[in-house]
């Protein structure tokens, strides 16, 4: 079943001075229509508590929500979907636990991430990354740059493979343009915003030059 992939994935991240719920708050009021709750820092009673207090804003915003791993917490709380991180995790098995209705997400680095993700039929968008160096979640992957997402696209259209491919990773206002004329579907954006001394301008800068 096709499901709607926005092209603007708004992701949430642990800060010390404002909780995911002010993050959730101000992306709603800024327009976002896609967010993603990533959070490392609480147990899932915690992540619970506030992924319901969160669902409830985007309900009242018309706001898809998905959440970043904790696929458990689907059939708990009014989440639209989750993304999963793991690069080598079973979709088949997850797709069976979290049923079909649900989104379901998917990360990815390199051309036979995204091979391997999309033969497996059940996966309904690809995060691939990293773009540039990104302290939101330290990894050892190499950056992709625009040049790796042009690669990455050219190889995609040969083999047909037709699944929604979002940039992810240190991506910037300025990235913007750059990586959308790669043919990418779309962007996920963290640190830009969360950290930005104005969330809200940040936010709809981005969103501007996406649509």
């Amino acid at each position: 079943m096709q499901k709607y992939i926005s092209r603007f994935h708004y992701l949430t991240q642990d800060l010390p001075h404002r909780s995911h719920l002010e993050q959730a708050i101000t992306a709603c009021e800024s327009g976002a229509n896609w967010i993603q709750y990533r959070c490392f820092s609480k147990t899932e009673e915690q992540h619970l508590d506030e992924i319901n207090r969160i669902a409830e804003v985007c309900d009242d915003w018309g706001t898809t929500l998905i959440i970043t791993d904790h696929t458990s917490l689907l059939s708990k709380a009014d989440i639209q979907g989750v993304h999963i991180e793991d690069m080598s995790a079973d979709y088949t098995s997850i797709r069976n636990e979290i049923g079909p209705d649900k989104t379901l997400g998917a990360s990815a680095n390199t051309l036979d991430d995204i091979k391997r993700i999309a033969a497996s039929g059940v996966v309904d968008y690809i995060g691939c990354g990293p773009f540039a160096v990104t302290l939101t979640k330290p990894n050892d992957y190499p950056t992709l740059g625009v040049e790796g997402y042009k690669t990455i696209k050219a190889e995609m259209d040969n083999l047909q493979i037709k699944i929604p491919v979002l940039a992810v990773g240190g991506i910037t206002a300025a990235d913007i343009e750059a990586l959308i004329d790669t043919g990418v579907y779309g962007v996920a954006v963290s640190a830009a915003i969360n950290k930005s001394e104005a969330p809200t301008s940040a936010f709809k800068e981005i969103y501007r030059k996406l649509y």
